[in-house]
């Protein structure tokens, strides 16, 4: 199951959150909830994977396509309850949270991406049997630190922008944290797509999905009022591929 935070954030699965790390986000009485969801996430390729496909990486895979699977579960595609987050933006700067806790184990942190106002600080556990050793790509404040099993590192953002975090002992393991200053409430959504937001006042606002750090597609914009507000139009974070292919093929009669 999906889970999706509001106002640093509306809890969906309380036993995925307790494993995220995520326990800390509190929804507001009273807020508003924003419920809506995204379409053609499956047509999103975590840059990883476009990394392991290039020969001088050797990223060799003995893997083979079984005729019994769905040809669109074939393909690779993110797991959009870590690797997607829908921010809420308001018109104003944000403060930021109380500290945020990030798991690291298992291959992967959780979340994958996170979208903070600047100032936010994290705190990354080791919840594997063996060392991490994290540190952020071009970042002089957090550099490469071995964290044992069981440990904790803490870093804070420093300004606005998009930052990417990396493991020296442990290529694949990729984080994306994009620090917003407008950043009102952030969600994850389900495998369908659906997400909730919490709109702590009423007010116009935007909903920009993030992925690898990353903004997809255009804002929508949103008036949020003292009542819940459901969006019609499915919100598109990647292109249709059979839209795509018809007008390739219009091009070339």
């Amino acid at each position: 199951m999906g889970v999706a935070l509001g106002r640093w954030g509306r809890r969906l699965s309380v036993p995925l959150l307790l494993g995220v790390g995520l326990w800390f986000f509190a929804p507001d009485v009273g807020a508003a909830k924003v419920k809506g969801q995204l379409a053609n996430f499956m047509e999103l390729e975590n840059p990883v994977w476009a990394e392991a496909t290039q020969v001088k990486n050797r990223g060799y895979s003995f893997r083979e396509p079984v005729a019994t699977v769905p040809a669109k579960y074939r393909k690779l595609f993110p797991h959009i309850p870590k690797e997607l987050c829908v921010a809420l933006l308001a018109k104003s700067a944000q403060k930021p949270p109380k500290p945020i806790l990030i798991r690291v184990g298992g291959g992967r942190t959780t979340p994958v991406s996170i979208v903070v106002p600047p100032g936010t600080q994290f705190t990354f556990q080791n919840t594997d049997p063996f060392v991490h050793e994290l540190y952020g790509v071009g970042i002089n404040t957090f550099n490469p630190a071995a964290t044992v099993r069981g440990g904790t590192r803490d870093w804070t953002v420093p300004s606005a922008g998009s930052y990417e975090v990396r493991d020296r002992r442990a290529p694949s393991l990729r984080m994306w944290i994009v620090a917003e200053p407008n950043v009102a409430a952030i969600a994850y959504p389900n495998m369908k797509g659906e997400f909730l937001l919490d709109a702590k006042e009423p007010g116009e606002y935007e909903i920009q999905a993030f992925f690898a750090g990353k903004k997809l597609g255009p804002a929508t914009p949103v008036s949020v009022g003292p009542r819940d507000l459901t969006i019609k139009d499915v919100i598109k974070v990647a292109p249709d591929p059979k839209k795509e292919k018809a007008a390739d093929d219009k091009d070339k009669k």
